[in-house]
């Protein structure tokens, strides 16, 4: 699986990259079927606590693409959010089949 991540207006560190790479890798075990991921990171205005904003999305070729998109104090719980919502997105797909 392919994994895009962009970060809008601010340069994510080596290290989120890993974590999200990580968290999103995990998702391939409940659907095979997945082409790649898109993941954009943005800092919402104002400068506040809950203020990073993750959106995941999953190309699943036959089927719709998978969304979800997450705000928390971090990016990485943003991301745990949303990975938590694809993954019953995905389990609902695979009930579907």
């Amino acid at each position: 699986m392919e994994i895009n991540v962009k970060a809008i207006h601010f340069d994510a560190t080596v290290k989120l990259q890993q974590f999200i790479n990580k968290k999103v890798e995990k998702l391939a075990k409940y659907s095979e079927d997945i082409a790649s991921a898109d993941v954009n990171l943005k800092v919402v205005k104002p400068e506040t606590s809950l203020n990073k904003e993750a959106a995941i999305k999953l190309n699943v070729p036959q089927h719709d693409d998978v969304f979800a998109s997450k705000v928390a104090d971090t990016f990485e719980e943003a991301v745990d959010l949303c990975c938590e919502a694809l993954k019953r997105q995905l389990e609902k797909l695979k009930d579907a089949k």
